[in-house]
């Protein structure tokens, strides 16, 4: 594969990030290789393969389905984009508008073999947190 283009990589995102909302794990999964490699904040280790990509996702969207992702700016890279997003993530009564960063490698058939996401999550964990305590 060659450098995406911002244009194409905007494309890619507008099919690929409705795909967090809903909770429909298997229809994310469908973005990704059967090999690809998953990071976030919440495992650092990542996962691997769709297996436990579908496993992971099963658990994130279900605690997470009316989040919504949005794309605010593709940065071309070798073999995909540096996806800068913004994530409207509800807790409890309040909706978090959540910014970040995530590397997007595609494999020849265009399928997501890495997806690496980086953001800052203090505000998110201790609202998580006060929401529990009232409940």
């Amino acid at each position: 594969m060659t450098q995406m283009s911002a244009a194409a990589a905007a494309q890619f995102a507008q099919r690929w990030l409705p795909a967090w909302t809903g909770n429909d794990p298997e229809r994310l999964a469908s973005f990704y290789s059967d090999d690809a490699l998953y990071v976030d904040p919440g495992i650092p280790a990542g996962v691997r393969g769709k297996a436990e990509l579908l496993a992971y996702f099963r658990k994130l969207l279900a605690h997470n389905p009316n989040w919504v992702w949005t794309q605010l700016e593709a940065i071309p890279m070798e073999d995909g984009f540096l996806n800068k997003w913004l994530a409207k993530i509800p807790v409890g009564t309040k909706t978090l508008d959540v910014v970040g960063v995530c590397l997007v490698q595609l494999d020849a058939a265009g399928k997501i073999r890495r997806n690496e996401v980086y953001f800052d999550r203090t505000e998110l964990l201790s609202e998580i947190a006060r929401y529990r305590q009232q409940q």
